[in-house]
């Protein structure tokens, strides 16, 4: 029982704080709603649970043998969240009878898991820490999957809800174009320490 609050805890933590996946379902519930994200909003809470048993089952053994493979994925990521902070930051604070612009799908959120470096901290974090070589590794990763399943419905929901909140306040085109520049400049923030230990282990 003391193990299951410790992983509660950590899953609270690291799943309400802010990161790329919150800034992204913020904005999206304040441009397109919360019935329009809530697609984006089940990927997170499905997908990446949906990550950790993946990992759980030997896929982060292919990474430790083949290293390169996860330095792709590293690079490949922060460049799709800067494009994403360009996306957020240029998103049409109008709607048009020909505008285009929609949501994540439910798809393309939990594929997103797979480049969101916040995600894999995460994830490995809480393998490494809440698991034991004595125990049963599978049977571990169901329970941290299911704790973060637990706290991401109404951690990520509560951040949907919010951006929902601010669409009735910011009425006006330019409060909503300001705030998606500052959510897209936060989320160019959050790479940043990414960026930076990259640059660190290549030196």
């Amino acid at each position: 029982m003391e193990i299951l609050l410790s992983v509660l805890l950590f899953a609270l933590v690291s799943t309400a704080t802010p990161g790329p996946n919150n800034i992204m379902v913020m904005t999206s519930g304040l441009n397109f709603g919360v019935w329009r994200t809530l697609p984006h909003y089940l990927g997170i809470c499905i997908g990446f649970p949906a990550m950790v048993l993946a990992i759980s089952m030997g896929l982060g053994k292919v990474f430790e043998a083949v290293p390169v493979m996860h330095q792709v994925i590293k690079v490949l990521g922060i460049s799709y969240l800067l494009y994403l902070a360009w996306r957020i930051a240029t998103t049409a604070t109008e709607i048009k009878k020909n505008d285009t612009s929609r949501p994540l799908s439910f798809w393309q959120a939990a594929a997103f898991q797979w480049v969101n470096p916040k995600a894999w901290v995460m994830a490995v974090g809480a393998l490494a820490t809440f698991t034991t070589v004595s125990g049963e590794v599978i049977y571990q990763a169901l329970w941290i999957a299911a704790a973060f399943m637990v706290v991401a419905v109404p951690s990520v929901g509560a951040w949907l809800l919010g951006g929902a909140g601010l669409r009735r306040l910011l009425q006006k085109p330019t409060y909503r174009r300001w705030f998606n520049w500052t959510m897209g400049v936060l989320l160019v923030l959050s790479v940043i320490p990414m960026v930076s230990v990259e640059l660190s282990a290549l030196t």
